[in-house]
């Protein structure tokens, strides 16, 4: 398993990597929330392509990315969500909202 991260993309993109838990789950927070704060780009996605598996602190990461989003005027958007957060999200009636628009 490789060692979870935030990356910057390409313009406009945020890459979540590696396995989101309790463990990773509060320095992502802070590595999230810092790039979307200090991107230019007025809508973002957050990339999950890369993500190997998830716990419910993944969906919360995203959460919390889209409130920073939000506060900081910009649109957030998720693309490519693994199907053990797609799961979780369907349990807790969160799918729309984590659709790629």
């Amino acid at each position: 398993m490789s060692e979870a991260s935030v990356q910057p993309g390409v313009s406009g993109e945020i890459k979540l990597v590696g396995v989101l838990d309790y463990r990773t789950g509060p320095g992502l927070r802070k590595q999230g929330a810092e790039l979307i704060k200090s991107s230019t780009a007025t809508a973002l996605v957050i990339d999950c392509s890369e993500v190997e598996k998830s716990s419910s602190v993944g969906l919360a990461l995203l959460l919390g990315f889209m409130r920073d989003g939000a506060a900081a005027g910009k649109t957030v958007s998720v693309r490519a969500l693994p199907e053990d957060m797609r799961q979780i999200a369907q349990v807790s009636e969160l799918t729309e909202m984590l659709q790629h628009n």
